[in-house]
Parts: structure tokens; sequence; C-alpha cells
């Protein structure tokens, strides 16, 4: 199979992935030398059209032609596959390297089976994302419940993120409980995992006391700091749909980069450009 091939089937299953092609190289010479300018085993030019895939993983099949361009290319395929863009990047010895990169719809893993959640998952499917429900009460955590789940798990936070396939950088946790012997666990677990956002709901009161809970559990202070909470954009949102599309609005923001604010007072561009 081709690695093009590959990288469609790839993208036809849902994986996380880069392909990186040789767009251009502007000097021949420098792109097939080593760093120090002597010709060796990186002495192989790099061709235009030249193939290289990574998996999520890292995985790595082809080669650019070279250990140096090689190397290149896996650093800007691991951290493209996990900011989810494909981009123009440059490569040693002027060589441009486009990066294609497929990934699976975003993931929201959303501790508590309560009745925000249930608001939360019909609007994150609504918005193309796969959203999770996680709670060890297993009367709230039902099918029944939450039909727009991709997977309703009842079982303890940890547990229930092993069944997951754990917290990776694409991965966004809203905790959504009150209950301190609930939203605790899942915190600490989730605090100390690659997750791209963790947030949390409750009043700025009883976010004090839970920092307070969690200090004394050992969890760093600089950890607690990646919380958001109270969770979700200051939309002035009463019912559960508000409260939800509150939430929504962030999350799809921290994946954007942006902070969320209104467009009429922004500067600059409304949306990226691609490469």
């Amino acid at each position: 199979m081709s690695l093009q091939s590959a990288f469609t089937e790839l993208a036809r299953d849902g994986g996380r992935g880069a392909l990186v092609t040789v767009v251009s190289v502007e000097d021949d010479d420098r792109a097939g030398a080593n760093a120090d300018g002597r010709a060796g085993v990186d002495a192989a030019r790099p061709r235009p059209g030249a193939k290289l895939l990574v998996r999520a993983d890292s995985d790595v099949a082809g080669t650019l032609g070279g250990r140096a361009l090689d190397a290149a290319a896996l650093a800007h395929a691991e951290d493209l596959m996990w900011a989810e863009r494909s981009e123009l990047r440059e490569g040693p010895g002027g060589a441009r390297l486009f990066v294609d990169v497929t990934a699976p719809p975003p993931r929201l893993v959303i501790f508590g089976a309560v009745d925000f959640a249930r608001a939360l998952c019909g609007l994150a499917r609504t918005t193309g994302w796969r959203p999770y429900v996680v709670d060890p009460r297993s009367r709230f955590a039902t099918r029944e419940r939450f039909p727009e789940a991709v997977e309703v798990v009842a079982a303890w936070p940890e547990e229930a993120f092993a069944r997951l396939g754990g917290i990776d950088r694409a991965t966004f946790v809203a905790v959504l409980t009150h209950d301190p012997k609930l939203d605790d666990d899942a915190l600490v677990l989730a605090l100390a995992s690659d997750a791209a956002y963790v947030g949390a709901m409750g009043s700025r009161r009883a976010q004090e006391a839970r920092r307070e809970r969690l200090l004394e559990a050992g969890v760093p202070a600089e950890q607690l700091a990646r919380i958001s909470a109270p969770i979700g954009l200051d939309l002035g949102g009463l019912t559960g749909e508000e409260t939800a599309l509150s939430i929504m609005a962030e999350v799809v923001a921290v994946r954007n980069g942006h902070e969320g604010g209104r467009l009429s007072h922004a500067s600059g561009r409304i949306h990226e450009v691609g490469a």
C-alpha cells in the first residue's frame, strides 16, 4: 500500500496522523548535507513528492531522503497532528514541507450524569464533537438518559478514563458535579494528564473550597491553574441549554486558540487562513 493510500485509509477510519510531503527544495546542496555541511548518510537529495507518514503513536513509514529531514518532518507532524491543522513548514536546507493532518472529531469527556450534561451532549453532537459521559452512579449514567453520547461509562474516574483509552492532548474534560467525592478524583486525574482543557462547574466559593482540598491532596498549584472555573463563557445564561452553550462555546474557543470575546470588539481576521 502506498503512503498516500495508507493516509487515506487512516483518515477514513477516523485515526490521527500526518503525511509530510516535500513540496520543493530551494538549495539541493544544503538539503542533502549534514548539519556541519559534510556529505554523508544525509546526503541523499530529497525529491519533491517524497513522503513520510507519521501516526499518533509516533510510528513512521517512508523517508524524505535523509535523517535530518526526517527528524524535522517528525517534529512538525507530531506538533500539527495534535493541533489538528495542516500547514506548510520549513525543513533543513531550504526544503519546504507540506504537513497534511487527519484527526478524529474532537472528544469531550463529561464527568457527571446531570441534566446539564444531557444538554451538553446534544450540543456537542450538533457541533461535530464526540461527547462521552462518565459517572460512577449507575442509576444516572444510562444510555436512556444520554442517547447522544458516544459512550456512557458508569465507573469511577480512573477506571472510566482507562476504558476510554486515557486522556490525550486532544481530549477536553468538563466536570459538572458538585460533589467533592465525585469531582475531586476526576480533576486529580485530568490535571495530571495531557488534557487540552479541564473545566469545572461551581460557584467561586465552591471553587476556592475545591482548591484547598486539591492542594491538601497533593495537587501542585501550577496544575490547579489549569482548571477553567467556573466553567464556560460569560453569556448570562440560566437554563440547562444556555449553560451547555456557554460551556461548548468555551471549549471551541480554547481548541481554536481564541478567548471567546465578541467579534465586534476584536481586531484582525475573523477566520484563520490555511496554508
